[in-house]
């Protein structure tokens, strides 16, 4: 039947804390500072390149050591010039106290001093416990020495003499954490971070200082910090955008801040595995995980939500439910195809009527590749319909939209559409007349250009630049992919029929035609539909292919992109009398005769092999 898919991998809604900030594993410059920011080794908002103080180095030196939870409060100064009320004199008691750091024979501690590499290194190797027997020579060439022998002075660019930067540090204590102590533990390790092959591992410590989730109860949140950073939805953004109701996570290390607008609103029909203790939900047709007891209570037997209310989830950064609210005003809006529409008798509309109603159950795949379920009143749909879906506390209203063109290039970047900016969330849904559907992204569009014919329908948001849009069969990608193994036609006078058996997906079928022969060859198609049944194929194009990797294959110099759904069958023979379903990794070019079929059906970003076929050589 038709094909109802979404690429693998790009139906998360919210990413982690650890793509959404840099890549896990990474040591780049961004990814070190980050990971001392998440630590609370580096503070501040100072510039990198600003020079770090005596005071400065106490407090880094305090965050990377097990007493970095006891420096609050801990007693009066020890030198003249450092009073108890100074913000630094717990750190510099303890540095002092366990030997990382002296003051000078005057009484003072000068904590407006800026520091050298040397002392820098000098109380670093001491951190890590190596005393005067583990150096050799005059200092401070021994600690110089000592220190790069070790790793300590890997990628950081100060030389003796010379003041430590902030930037300076962030190398410095990277590399401190992942350098082995004077027992030859990895120091890092001793205070329970994950380091792996001379990196610390930075998703683990992003997630392990990072609170949540937390609901906005307003328009602004209740933060212990000022904010550097903010993320909504993925992107870069400011606390003026936080909606009432917002989910919102935040790491006071990095003063950074998470906030998704994650909801789905809908009939509640279903909870399992009871109603008594539940700990999924169905709403709209969708599975949901309760990610907190507060929902978990909300959507049980107890709880103020019942089978049959209409309900809006809020969704935390991984599609858990955190809250669940009363459906609200204009709350959620759809844009997308009809899959399917029904019509028939039921009473799970509301719990406030407990009549049997005529009701429609209308399936729409909207434009974030979900497929949601919608009771409603009227008449069923047609499939493949542009739909708009309002959920109020007042009911479900579905309405048919009308078509809303476009065209032009999309740049190589994917970010515009002609003249206009695709939004960084930007939902872009291909669909076909049979309520097949792709969610497809930006990067797939890339260097096409779509006549106004290849766009249904757009919207905008409030900057103005394209946040959903909704193609007709531009990238081939909605439909259903067939091998013919066979195809007899009979056209005899008094006979005009077929028989043609096909492969989808690995499985054989057949489809017999009376009064009809169908023009088709053996070889790869496009399964066409009507009124839902298997009417017909549509020829692809065949090539043989010299080369292949996961990406694309060639023939000759011809490039050709591979789908990302492709379909490999490996022949059992020469003859081709049998297929098995196989994987890119399993054929190459040398010990198979390889031929590719790709579609020709005049898709603006088509063109892409669908099907191969490999024959032992």
């Amino acid at each position: 039947m038709r094909q109802r898919r979404i690429l693998s991998g790009a139906l998360a809604l919210c990413l982690s804390l650890a793509m959404l900030c840099t890549g896990a594993q990474a040591a780049g410059s961004t990814a070190r500072q980050e990971a001392i920011q998440a630590l609370g080794i580096l503070t501040g908002s100072d510039s990198l390149s600003s020079p770090v103080t005596r005071a400065q180095l106490t407090q880094m030196l305090v965050a990377a050591s097990p007493y970095q939870d006891s420096a609050e409060g801990y007693g009066a100064s020890l030198f003249k010039d450092l009073k108890g009320d100074h913000w630094a004199s717990g750190y510099v008691r303890i540095a002092v106290e366990q030997g990382w750091m002296s003051g000078f024979v005057d009484g003072t501690f000068r904590p407006d001093q800026t520091v050298t590499l040397e002392e820098g290194c000098t109380a670093l190797l001491k951190l890590l416990g190596y005393d005067a027997s583990a150096l050799k020579g005059a200092y401070p060439a021994a600690q110089l020495s000592k220190a790069r022998s070790i790793g300590l002075l890997d990628d950081v660019s100060a030389s003796q003499g010379s003041s430590l930067t902030r930037q300076h540090c962030v190398d410095l204590f990277y590399n401190l954490l992942t350098v082995k102590n004077s027992s030859g533990t990895v120091y890092g390790t001793t205070l329970g971070y994950s380091v792996t092959n001379g990196q610390v591992d930075y998703s683990a410590l992003v997630t392990a200082d990072t609170k949540g989730p937390y609901v906005a109860e307003s328009t602004s949140l209740s933060l212990p910090f000022s904010p550097d950073t903010i993320y909504y939805d993925g992107s870069l953004s400011a606390l003026s955008a936080v909606k009432q109701f917002d989910v919102y996570y935040y790491n006071a290390n990095m003063k950074t801040v998470w906030v998704y607008h994650n909801r789905v609103t809908g009939t509640l029909t279903g909870c399992s595995p009871s109603a008594a203790a539940p700990t999924a939900v169905t709403v709209a047709g969708g599975s949901y995980t309760l990610g907190t007891s507060e929902a978990a209570y909300q959507l049980s037997s107890q709880g103020s939500f019942q089978e049959g209310d209409m309900v809006t989830l809020l969704l935390g950064m991984n599609g858990e439910v955190v809250r669940a609210v009363a459906a609200q005003e204009n709350e959620a809006v759809y844009y997308g195809t009809v899959v399917s529409s029904a019509k028939g008798a039921s009473t799970s509309a509301t719990t406030s009527s407990a009549t049997t109603s005529a009701q429609v159950t209308t399936q729409v795949a909207c434009t974030d590749g979900i497929v949601r379920t919608f009771y409603h009143t009227g008449g069923a749909l047609s499939t493949g319909r542009l739909v708009s879906v309002s959920v109020t506390s007042a009911g479900t209203t579905l309405k048919g939209m009308a078509q809303k063109s476009l065209s032009g290039t999309v740049n190589a970047a994917g970010t515009k559409l002609g003249v206009h900016t695709l939004a960084a969330n930007v939902e872009i849904l291909d669909t076909d007349e049979n309520g097949g559907y792709a969610r497809i992204y930006p990067s797939r569009l890339a260097g096409c250009t779509l006549s106004a014919g290849d766009v249904r329908c757009y919207t905008l948001d409030a900057n103005g630049a394209i946040d959903r849009l909704i193609l007709r069969e531009a990238t081939g990608d909605t439909y259903t992919y067939t091998y013919l193994t066979r195809a007899e036609s009979s056209t005899g006078e008094a006979n005009l029929s077929g028989s043609y058996t096909y492969l989808v997906n690995g499985e054989s079928r057949t489809l017999n035609t009376a009064n009809q022969a169908l023009s088709i060859r053996k070889g790869g198609a496009v399964l066409r539909y009507e009124d839902g049944q298997v009417s017909g194929f549509q020829q692809l194009e065949s090539v043989s292919l010299t080369e292949l990797t996961s990406l694309y294959a060639l023939s000759g110099t011809k490039k050709y992109g591979i789908s990302e759904e492709v379909q490999v069958l490996l022949a059992d023979s020469s003859d081709g009398r049998s297929y098995y379903a196989a994987s890119l990794e399993e054929i190459n070019a040398s010990q198979y005769t390889l031929t590719g079929w790709y579609d020709n059906l005049g898709c603006s970003a088509g063109g892409r092999i669908r099907i191969i076929i490999a024959v032992p050589k």
